[in-house]
């Protein structure tokens, strides 16, 4: 049975469907009630089963809230997909400390406490997987985005020591860090992005990491080097570079 928060559009919303299809159980979590619906209508017209929670990931007792009722409803969850995050967006005459907070309790925070929520159980069963969805954000600060770019390294960091933590123990962590991807997200400001994939095009991959359980996976491969490039290239081409996203 797999959990998926995040999934009322977007990348979480192609994930549960996929999943369903893919024979898994789903539980699908998120704010927006309706879009929930949605999707678990979906998943039944494949023939799937699915049943909705809604939580907003930003509160810890709903996250915890929403797992239990999944788990009693569908049963043992062996595959947790943290994919709830936000994409604000800031400027240093907006810049407020509060707005930071908000969106490290839902980008990273929220898929900690959904971590917590599922291990325990997937530690004393010896199998299960957890799926964090980061970005490709994560490896390097870009303009406008500090919140993200660090909550995003947060969640980046925080998964790859958990994974690192959990070897042998027979669960699985996978850390993915997509680019961008053509989603309600990246569409509200109407920029350019650059090597932009469908959403479809996104969950063939990520799907493929998920069941070969790989410890990583960033896709387009053209920005496969980004991490390489945020560590080690001049600051000035650096920050040209970032500028263009």
């Amino acid at each position: 049975m797999a959990f998926v928060t995040g999934a009322s559009s977007g990348l979480g919303r192609g994930l549960a469907v996929r999943l369903a299809q893919e024979g898994y159980a789903v539980g699908v979590a998120a704010r927006r009630w309706q879009r929930l619906e949605e999707v678990v209508g979906d998943i039944q017209d494949y023939g799937g089963r699915a049943q909705a929670f809604e939580c907003d990931v930003s509160d810890p007792d709903q996250i915890r809230r929403a797992v239990g009722e999944c788990r009693l409803a569908l049963g043992p969850i062996e595959l947790l997909v943290a994919n709830a995050g936000v994409g604000a967006r800031s400027d240093l005459q907006s810049f407020s400390a509060d707005e930071v907070d908000a969106v490290f309790r839902t980008n990273f925070m929220g898929a900690v406490v959904a971590a917590e929520s599922v291990l325990p159980e997937m530690l004393r069963r010896r199998s299960g997987h957890l799926v964090a969805v980061s970005s490709v954000a994560g490896f390097g600060g870009l303009p406008g985005r500090a919140a993200y770019s660090a909550s995003k390294a947060a969640m980046t960091t925080f998964f790859e020591s958990l994974r690192l933590d959990l070897h042998d123990s027979g669960v699985a962590v996978t850390v993915i860090h997509p680019g961008f991807v053509r989603t309600e997200m990246t569409g509200r400001d109407g920029r350019r992005r650059p090597f932009i994939m469908d959403v479809d095009g996104a969950v063939d991959r990520m799907m493929a990491a998920i069941e070969a359980r790989r410890p990583s996976l960033m896709f387009p491969k053209r920005l496969a080097a980004w991490p390489w490039m945020a560590r080690v290239l001049p600051r000035t081409m650096y920050d040209f570079l970032a500028r263009r996203t």
